[in-house]
């Protein structure tokens, strides 16, 4: 017997390799899969789609959180299902074989496990589907602040994107709870269920002894058949939980992946023409944006532009100068009429071949997080550096770009925020020529340029425009005065047209009032500059010449999140425009390998558990109930045993103890039914409170992290939205449902080998000396399995961030045609992870079989040693029986235990990753109260010998000892060519950057001695690139006020702002 078991040892070590290896890597591939085809359906959706359905933060919740739980339904668990299904089939076939009608009686119950498994499904895939839809808010709350952190820290409002960050784990912390509840319930009353069927058979199997003439050993063999078949039928549940919650996860994606746009950026179908002429048509078209369907923008709109000519189309802000772009680059389809290129319907080409022929200039360049190189390249496949280079040199950047340490290879930042604005929209400009089309689209295209770049930039688009047709949307009127037409629109209506010459002989036509509405704001600037006959002073003890030196410095940017569908409002003076220009030197970072190839420090687990301190009570009341529940089984083993003597009983005495028994196992099930609830609820509880902990703790930490802590693509919005979903979800593996597991399985083991030393102490001891080797082969495990998992963990942060750029400018990735490079360079990053996970599949693999090698293993030495035992008369063959059914408890405990080692790995690292964050300290933090307040501002300010280097670029100076003073009441304008360093000073006003010696002064008190919150809230901040939250307008202009501001309050701002007339014209 003993050697069978060393042969059946090999066998099942094979098996369970091929097993554990080969789902795991099939889960890895297929999620690989499943993430590269979500977004590829994503980025072929029409933009309607991004208006109203969809956002950013919610697809890469989608593709870091979501996946994750659709890889578990399809990895190890489908192995293991599968594999407890074979059991339980195959001790059924053998019950059938031994004894038909007590089997059948037997089977009475399995309808009742099966409603009661299918109900818990039910309630499961909801409370989960609850909980991802939460989390797909709290992933859409980081994405925005993160990619707007300057506009938060200036506006001081941390402590509202806190608040509704916690709001949404509230919500999914209860769905998470109510799962982990009806998990318990249908496992409880599994077991209920079952308990009551092995009542039913001992007495039905002593029923069949007494009366049909059945032998105690086939009633024996029919129970453990059923009983081996059953308890893998439990052991489902887990796998049943992990389908339900991957079902609801994948139904989500499932659904946008099986969704038909209506505009598709992948269709081939359609006209390929040799060429275009470039006319363009807008014939009788009807329009309304699918977000505001009730909000008519086009009534009957016709416009033509003939092949070759410049057409600008000027008017007031949201008069639909830039729904214009969008219908000729098919972004919408118009609801009535035709838009029409070379007389043929934009319908009838094939989408990418047509906007090929299309480059667009848009108002708030978008950029990529990667080389100014790469940002260039994706206006032509396949370009080389020579062609980049001509685009940048006719483009007006190859001048600042060749400033730049790593020349056309620097590093932009994420949304760009690395250049400044007019760097930003050079570099976008140079993507556009090198895309060399036969349209050319310009929205507001040299809004953010200086006058010297402006005039030059404007220079290299009049050659390009040559022989092109041209679209220019402008504010500005004196950018389009050579343009061929001029189309003046009001209200979605051309009220005017015509070129330059002719539209300015009407004194009282639409556009001559344009005109002199623009000169009387000049007017209105100049006077109130001459009003102020104080303008900056700056220390007479330097020269003007070095002091414009000193201002030529290199600035940093800020701002943020580019991509928005809302109008943007000029401030032509006041605060400077833009906080967003590092400057030349400072761009592109260096980061030192040796920084980012260590990984955070290991974490104890002591200080993990410390976290769930508040739970102490809640754990030791779930550790009761998995003790409880883990005593089951050893005591399960027991009752058995002691129904194995009663069937060889006499018939009275078998009649009696048949009935007695039967009763003790319907208690057991009672108790069961109680305990594992129990258990399952309160680590649910312990958990669910540790990941909302865990995230709010470091999302708090994450927004008041000094400004310049943003600039490190490891910690963009993509890289910490993942960190955030994925690690807290890993430590709930730790300790909630995967500590009840060990609880459970330890007290299985301790009752289990108690109850094998009371039965004889000495084959005990021989197979408790053999069951380190279970240990020590988890152990390796986790120390081969740690490694692998942080590296996973960075890549996929990495390619996180890839889908949260091409998500957050698909308009760009649209107009480009960049969907498959964005794909291809998202499947790249991915290569990476899904490797490594291939690899942990292989490992695990092992571990498992080795598991099972070693369990079997035990079990022949047991035997083996029994038999000796027994042959020298030192026990007795039911005793050795007894201990081995109590280690065979316990060995299920232990090979249970084995399997959480992936999870325990992923947990350490991801505490590891957590613990970083929040052992880090914030260089200039906001929500320090400390620092003194001025009762009454004036506003004098002064910078005093400044000198300032980027955190980034510490080998290159930005300011060195500039000296300006800025009295109260004052305007002061900073100008200077684009990247100067004129954005640099608002960034150290507001204290995004300390400066490196000098100070900074309000009202002649430092900066740095003022509280740093009651300091933001004395700036207002207008930023070239207007950063917009997802919300209502309401929402959006309150944000400026800390506290509920008021309706009235609001309205006066709009009305201050020019807006109030716009927002009263929408529909809501």
């Amino acid at each position: 017997v003993a050697l069978k078991f060393v042969y059946l040892a090999v066998g099942a070590a094979a098996a369970a390799f091929l097993q554990m290896s080969c789902w795991m890597v099939t889960g890895e591939r297929q999620a690989a899969r499943i993430r590269s085809l979500y977004l590829k359906t994503i980025l072929r959706q029409d933009i309607g789609f991004f208006d109203k359905e969809i956002n950013t933060g919610e697809i890469v919740g989608r593709m870091s959180g979501d996946t994750v739980l659709i890889q578990e339904a399809m990895g190890e668990k489908v192995g293991t299902f599968i594999q407890l299904i074979a059991t339980f089939v195959g001790g059924f076939v053998v019950a059938f074989v031994k004894g038909w009608l007590l089997t059948l009686v037997m089977l009475s119950s399995i309808p009742l496990v099966v409603l009661s498994g299918a109900v818990m499904r039910i309630l499961i895939s909801k409370m989960a589907s609850s909980g991802q839809t939460a989390y797909s808010v709290a992933a859409t709350v980081v994405e925005q602040t993160i990619g707007s952190i300057r506009t938060v820290a200036s506006f001081t409002g941390e402590k509202q994107a806190i608040a509704n960050y916690n709001n949404s784990l509230i919500k999914a912390y209860n769905s998470g709870v109510q799962e982990g509840l009806a998990s318990g319930f249908g496992i409880g009353s599994a077991m209920l269920i079952m308990m009551c069927s092995y009542a039913l058979a001992i007495w039905f199997g002593g029923k069949m002894i007494l009366e049909k003439g059945y032998t105690g050993g086939e009633v024996i063999n029919v129970v453990f058949a059923v009983l081996t078949g059953s308890m893998s039928l439990g052991q489902a549940s887990p796998c049943l939980s992990a389908f339900s919650a991957g079902q609801a996860a994948a139904y989500k994606m499932f659904e946008t992946i099986d969704r038909k746009p209506e505009i598709d950026a992948s269709d081939t179908n359609g006209q390929q023409l040799h060429d275009i002429r470039g006319d363009i048509e807008l014939r009788d078209v009807y329009f309304s944006y699918p977000a505001r369907p009730d909000e008519q923008i086009f009534d009957g709109f016709s416009l033509s532009i003939p092949s070759g000519a410049t057409a600008a189309l000027v008017g007031e802000s949201g008069s639909g100068k830039s729904t214009v772009i969008s219908l000729i680059e098919r972004f919408y389809d118009p609801l009535a009429g035709d838009v029409l290129i070379d007389g043929i319907n934009l319908k009838e080409f094939q989408l990418k071949w047509i906007r090929q022929k299309i480059g667009l200039v848009s108002q708030e360049p978008v950029l990529f997080t990667c080389s100014i190189k790469d940002n260039i390249a994706y206006g032509k496949d396949g370009a080389t550096t020579e062609e980049i280079r001509a685009a940048a040199e006719l483009a007006n950047a190859a001048k600042f770009i060749d400033k730049l340490p790593q020349g056309l290879d620097t590093m932009v930042g994420e949304h760009g925020t690395q250049l400044s604005g007019g760097q930003k929209q050079r570099v976008a400009i140079a993507r556009a020529i090198l895309k060399d089309p036969r349209i050319l689209l310009l929205d507001e295209a040299t809004s953010a340029l200086d006058a010297e770049s402006e005039s030059i930039v404007q220079e290299a688009l009049d050659r390009i425009m040559i022989n092109r047709t041209t679209v220019v949307v402008a504010h500005g009127l004196n950018t389009v005065r050579n343009a061929d037409t001029i189309a003046v629109i009001h209200r979605g209506t051309i009220v005017e047209k015509g070129p330059h010459s002719e539209l300015i002989k009407d004194p009282e036509g639409a556009y001559s009032q344009l005109i002199r509405l623009q000169e009387m704001s000049s007017v209105s600037e100049q006077t109130a500059v001459n009003d102020h006959d104080r303008l900056s002073s700056v220390d007479s003890r330097r020269h003007s010449s070095q002091r414009f030196s000193n201002l030529r410095s290199i600035s940093r940017g800020s701002s943020g999140s580019g991509n928005s569908n809302g109008h943007s409002f000029s401030i032509t003076y006041g605060v400077p425009t833009a906080v967003d220009s590092l400057e030349t030197a400072s761009v592109g970072r260096d980061i030192p390998a040796s920084a980012s190839s260590r990984g955070p420090p290991e974490v104890s687990l002591r200080r993990l558990a410390y976290l769930n301190k508040p739970e102490i009570l809640v754990l030791l009341l779930g550790t009761i109930a998995a003790a409880v529940n883990g005593a089951i089984l050893p005591i399960f083993s027991i009752l058995i045993s002691s129904v194995i003597k009663t069937f060889y009983e006499p018939p009275p005495q078998l009649r009696k103890d048949s009935k007695f028994w039967a009763l003790i196992f319907i208690v057991l099930g009672v108790v069961a039914f109680i305990a594992v609830p129990a258990r399952q609820y309160f680590f649910a509880v312990a958990g669910c409170n540790l990941i909302k902990r865990v995230r709010s703790m470091c999302y708090e930490k994450v927004v008041y992290m000094e400004v310049s802590w943003f600039d490190d693509p490891e910690h963009s919005s993509g890289a910490i939205g993942a960190r955030l979903s994925t690690d807290a979800a890993s430590l709930r593996g730790m300790v909630g449902d995967a500590l009840g597991l060990l609880v459970e399985n330890s007290a299985t083991a301790i009752a289990g080998l108690c109850i094998a030393f009371v039965a004889n102490w000495q084959l005990a001891l021989i197979i408790l000396v053999l069951l380190p080797l279970l240990g020590l082969n988890g152990y390796v495990q986790v120390k081969f399995l740690k490694g692998f998992s942080a590296d996973a963990k960075k890549m996929y942060e990495d390619a996180s961030q890839v889908a949260n750029d091409a998500v957050g400018s698909i308009r760009t990735i649209a107009s480009f045609c960049a969907e498959e490079k964005v794909i291809e360079l998202y499947q790249k990053k991915c290569e990476g992870p899904v490797k490594t996970g291939i690899r942990q599949g292989l490992i695990s693999g092992i571990g498992f079989g080795l598991s099972f090698f070693f369990l079997f293993s035990v079990y022949a030495c047991s035997f083996y040693a029994g038999a000796r035992l027994v042959a020298a008369g030192k026990t007795t063959f039911s005793d050795v029986f007894r201990v081995f059914f109590a280690l065979t408890m316990t060995a299920v405990g232990v090979s249970q235990s084995g399997s959480l080692t992936l999870d325990l790995s992923k947990g350490k690292s991801s505490a590891s990753s957590i613990f970083a964050i929040l052992d880090r300290k914030s260089k200039i933090d906001s929500s320090d109260e400390s620092g003194t307040t001025i009762e009454n501002v004036k506003g004098e300010i002064e910078l005093r010998h400044v000198s300032f280097k980027y955190p980034t670029r510490p080998d290159l100076p930005i300011f060195q000892d500039l000296c300006l003073t800025i009295h109260h009441g004052e305007t002061v304008a900073l100008v200077g060519e684009s990247g100067s360093g004129k954005s640099t000073v608002v960034s150290l006003l507001q204290r995004f950057y300390e400066p490196d010696s000098g100070h900074i002064t309000l009202d002649g008190i430092e900066i740095q001695k003022l509280q740093l919150k009651w300091l933001r809230q004395q700036i207002g901040l207008v930023s070239q690139e207007p950063v917009l939250f997802n919300d209502t307008i309401r929402t959006n202009i309150a944000y400026g006020k800390e506290g509920n501001a008021t309706e009235a309050e609001i309205i006066a701002a709009a009305e201050l702002a020019n807006a109030h007339k716009f927002i009263s014209s929408l529909q809501q």
